[in-house]
C-alpha cells in the first residue's frame, strides 16, 4: 500500500519522511491541496530503480536484435575480442 503524506507533512516531517524512504526502500507519494504532485524516495531506491529500467532497455535492444538477425554466438564475439586484444588493437 502506497505512503501518502500531504505537502505540509513533508514540509513538518521530513526526518521522520526521510528515515520512512531509507528504511522502506519505497517511495512516498506527496500530495498538494489532495491531488498527486510528487514521488519522494532515498537516492539508493532511485538509482535501483534506474539500473532497473536501464537492464530493462537493454534487454528490449538484445531482443530487437535478434529479431532483426543483429545478433551473433557469444563464442565468436568473444574469439573475435581476444584476438583484438593480441594484435593490441583492443
Amino acid at each position: 500500500m502506497p505512503n501518502i503524506k500531504s505537502n505540509t507533512a513533508l514540509r513538518n516531517n521530513y526526518n521522520d519522511i526521510s528515515a520512512f524512504c531509507h528504511g522502506n526502500r519505497e517511495p512516498v507519494f506527496i500530495t498538494k491541496n489532495g491531488q498527486g504532485d510528487l514521488a519522494v524516495m532515498s537516492i539508493e531506491t532511485y538509482e535501483m530503480l534506474n539500473g532497473k529500467l536501464e537492464l530493462y532497455r537493454l534487454l528490449d535492444e538484445g531482443r530487437t536484435a535478434v529479431r532483426e538477425g543483429r545478433k551473433r554466438p557469444f563464442a565468436g564475439a568473444m574469439s573475435d575480442i581476444r584476438k583484438e586484444i593480441a594484435d593490441g588493437r583492443l
